[in-house]
């Protein structure tokens, strides 16, 4: 299951430095996210999407929504 941080995050017209504001999570640790080398928390999860005001499940890429 592929997150769609990036996508969502352009979506929404936020900077990494906005969004790691915004959440309370490092910069270089979102980018990472991005990137796939890294697997988000649900905290992180969470704190993202009330960050961007969507919900978690509009992180992740699914043939079911």
């Amino acid at each position: 299951m592929k997150i769609l941080l990036w996508e969502m995050r352009t979506e929404k017209r936020f900077t990494l430095v906005e969004l790691a504001k915004k959440s309370g999570i490092g910069k270089s640790t979102l980018n990472n996210i991005e990137n796939g080398k890294v697997s988000p928390t649900l905290f992180q999860l969470e704190m993202i999407a009330i960050a961007m005001g969507v919900k978690i499940t509009d992180l992740f890429e699914s043939e079911y929504k």
